[in-house]
């Protein structure tokens, strides 16, 4: 028993003396498990997307209008803008003709017109109108059933309005104020209250359906929301990617080669190590070759490297789903390339910090997956509280994502897609330089 007691300390002395083997073991899972945790809203109390850039049009004088205003304004999951900023820093309130531009800028995803004639002139009902880029297609579902979860909940003023403006319609305003006078009475009469103040609640179109959509049923067979949808007539108008062939696949093929390309370049930059204990390095130093030689050869191979696979990969994509890969292909390799030379950067830099392949290769998975997650490749980034939204736009994913987006998705030429482009090799050129700094000082080539 001595003996295998001894054998087993010796086994975990080893255990911990492997970094990588550590942190495969407890800190990848718990990084995962607090990234899924924020998203699926567990021990958080505003479950959701959170900051939805939505934009707000209101064309109605309506004061139910600019309460359906004031109540998205409340709700966490969007930040509401009202407002244009010109380019002398002035602001003006935002127009419909505004909103199609900027949402092909990607200024925003969502946005929400009221028009003048919210109250239907003609018939019973409300009308509304939602532009929207729909890249994400859960996020855009749920920002969809919190639009409506507002309009149905948060201004049935509108509703009872409208059915007073119908009514008024077909009866006549001496009519109509006979029966409101009337129902005032019957309903003072049997639940109490004062009979001017409940006539002028039916008049001002206060029914009391905003207690009904509270007691709306999930899984009734007629809930209330069923009849207000019936009513209400939200016009949808999809802004960017409607002529974009299988758009589920589009979607998420990006994030997918991500992830496989990181993993494949952190594996190839790792190799520095296999080539070390080989004694390949001291026998090119021997020749007319420098450190800077054999680290930039070793980058440009992992660009070319990374340029085939993404390409490969999308035209799988092709194959399998039919993405529409060849219709802006030239700047689509223009953002694989950037892409790849991030990802290589990235992998350079971890041969260069990590003391061992196991090492390079233990902290690569923990970075890839945390990245991928945070980044956008597995699910919505709005999905996440807005500290991890930030930390998300500082990881080479987030910026793949967004150019194979604007390529693939909304069809945007050389020119709109630069920013995107110089932001990624930015990374690439800002990683390098601590790889170059590292390799050149560090004891990977003696």
């Amino acid at each position: 028993m001595r003996i295998i007691l001894t054998l087993l300390r010796k086994d975990f002395a080893n255990f911990f003396r492997d970094r990588a083997a550590v942190s495969l073991t407890f800190l990848v899972p718990v990084a995962l498990i607090y990234i899924f945790g924020q998203v699926f809203g567990l021990n958080r109390k505003d479950t959701g997307p959170t900051g939805v850039r939505l934009a707000v049009v209101n064309q109605s004088d309506n004061p139910a209008a600019q309460k359906l205003v004031d109540a998205l304004k409340a709700e966490k999951s969007f930040r509401v803008l009202t407002n244009r900023v010109n380019p002398d820093k002035s602001e003006r309130p935002l127009r419909e003709e505004d909103l199609r531009p900027m949402i092909r800028n990607r200024e925003f995803r969502f946005a929400l017109v009221i028009p003048a004639d919210v109250i239907a002139s003609k018939g019973i009902g409300l009308h509304l109108k939602i532009l929207s880029d729909p890249r994400n297609e859960i996020e855009t579902q749920t920002v969809n059933g919190l639009l409506q979860k507002a309009i149905f909940s948060n201004v049935p003023q509108l509703l009872g309005q409208s059915l007073q403006a119908g009514a008024k319609k077909y009866l006549g305003g001496e009519r109509l104020e006979q029966f409101n006078g009337a129902v005032a009475a019957a309903v003072t009469k049997a639940f109490g209250g004062d009979l001017d103040e409940t006539k002028q609640a039916l008049a001002s179109g206060d029914f009391g359906l905003g207690a009904v959509a509270d007691a709306a049923t999930p899984g009734a067979a007629a809930t209330p929301t069923d009849f207000f949808s019936r009513i209400v007539k939200i016009e949808s108008e999809q802004v960017v990617g409607k002529d974009v062939k299988s758009p589920e696949a589009t979607r998420v093929v990006g994030g997918w080669a991500m992830m496989f390309l990181l993993f494949a370049l952190s594996a190839s930059a790792a190799a520095f190590f296999d080539e070390k204990k080989a004694g390949l390095f001291q026998r090119l130093l021997s020749a007319p070759v420098r450190r800077s030689h054999i680290l930039w050869s070793r980058f440009l191979y992992g660009v070319l490297l990374g340029l085939v696979q993404l390409t490969a990969l999308f035209f799988a994509g092709r194959l399998l789903y039919g993405i529409d890969v060849l219709g802006n292909f030239g700047s689509l390799l223009v953002i694989c390339t950037a892409a790849a030379a991030a990802c290589t950067a990235f992998g350079m830099l971890l041969a260069s910090i990590a003391p061992t392949a196991a090492a390079a290769n233990g902290l690569a998975t923990f970075l890839v997956l945390t990245m991928s997650a945070t980044g956008g490749a597995w699910f919505p980034v709005s999905f996440m509280p807005e500290f991890m939204q930030t930390i998300a736009r500082f990881t080479l994913v987030y910026w793949s994502m967004e150019g194979f987006s604007q390529v693939l998705w909304a069809g945007q030429s050389f020119l709109q897609i630069l920013p995107t482009v110089g932001i990624l090799l930015g990374i690439a050129a800002g990683v390098m330089a601590v790889a170059v700094w590292r390799f050149n000082r560090g004891p990977l080539f003696d």
